[in-house]
């Protein structure tokens, strides 16, 4: 008998899915886009040659090989034995990697549109990873999860099986903000740690060097991962909206303050985003990696609704 997937009316966890997920979730679809190893058939190309509907090549036939696959046709023009190959489909490995540092932590001032809260960006990406969750398995594939700060806090390797939505939500519901960023050097720890190519997902604000950052994306590339970026900021981190003398806090590491008048440094602080966004965007194209800006002013599913949207297309 089939597990069934956990209902929007199950445990404490399942609060991180939006109300009527079921029906939500239903209507969006995840495809990847480069070939993906996996255990059982499902909806994503594989590297490897099967039996279906999508022909992709004749090899020479061997003992062994069921003369059903022979191509007479073939056979009839060169008088050879060919056996036809098709395009296998299989299901997908994801691991959603989210970031649980101090500086996730921040919430802004601007409150969610659906239920009037502030979100912090570490709730919003915490949201956003059991959406996909939810999605990905229910379409048969495999899931799994890490968090981190300065280094790995959990590691949930990937699986297919219903109850793993719970696993997973419930490793989010339990995480907690934490501190530094080492976000470059616990992705050089996931890329070794993932035994089989698929999908890695990272949900993070991406306060860390540039370079440190793309060195580990080119680690993922050499082992074959595809990379999604969810670049998540609080919609004041974007514009630098303050007035009047402000006091910052660092929400990492020694909590320092600092007393600014925010007009004095507004050009200089936006400059200084801009270009760090204009780098990773740019690292990411040129590594084939998907790069996702999120602001946590939207509605976290309207955003992962318009990025499913954008890529099926």
């Amino acid at each position: 008998m089939a597990e069934p997937l956990p209902s929007d009316n199950d445990d404490d966890c399942m609060r991180l899915l939006p109300g009527g997920s079921s029906g939500i979730l239903a209507r969006l679809e995840f495809l990847a886009r480069a070939k993906k190893q996996g255990p059982i058939s499902g909806r994503h190309v594989s590297p490897n040659k099967g039996f279906s509907v999508v022909f992709a090549e004749h090899r020479p036939y061997t003992p062994g090989d069921d003369i059903r696959d022979l191509d007479w046709r073939v056979y009839a023009k060169a008088d050879k034995y060919y056996i036809r190959q098709y395009i296998e489909e299989t299901n997908l490995r994801a691991t959603m990697v989210v970031d649980c540092s101090g500086s996730m932590k921040y919430q802004g001032s601007l409150a969610s549109p659906v239920d009037g809260k502030i979100q912090s960006k570490f709730e919003y990406a915490r949201h956003m990873a059991a959406a996909l969750t939810y999605l990905m398995v229910k379409q048969q594939d495999a899931v799994g999860l890490v968090t981190f700060d300065d280094k790995i806090r959990s590691f949930i390797r990937a699986a297919s099986r219903p109850s793993q939505v719970r696993l997973v939500l419930d490793g989010l519901n339990r995480s907690v903000t934490g501190g530094d960023t080492r976000l470059a050097g616990v992705l050089h720890e996931v890329a070794e740690r993932i035994p089989q190519r698929g999908l890695v997902m990272i949900f993070s604000d991406c306060f860390d060097a540039v370079e440190d950052i793309v060195n580990a994306f080119h680690h993922f590339k050499y082992r074959s991962h595809e990379v999604i970026l969810f670049h998540i900021m609080a919609e004041e981190e974007l514009t630098f909206p303050f007035i009047g003398s402000q006091e910052f806090r660092d929400l990492e590491g020694e909590a320092k303050r600092l007393r600014v008048d925010p007009g004095s440094v507004r050009n200089a602080y936006l400059e200084r985003v801009r270009a760090h966004i204009d780098r990773l965007e740019a690292a990411c194209g040129q590594l084939q990696a998907d790069y996702v800006p999120v602001s946590t002013k939207q509605f976290y599913f309207e955003a992962l609704a318009k990025f499913l949207e954008t890529r099926r297309r």
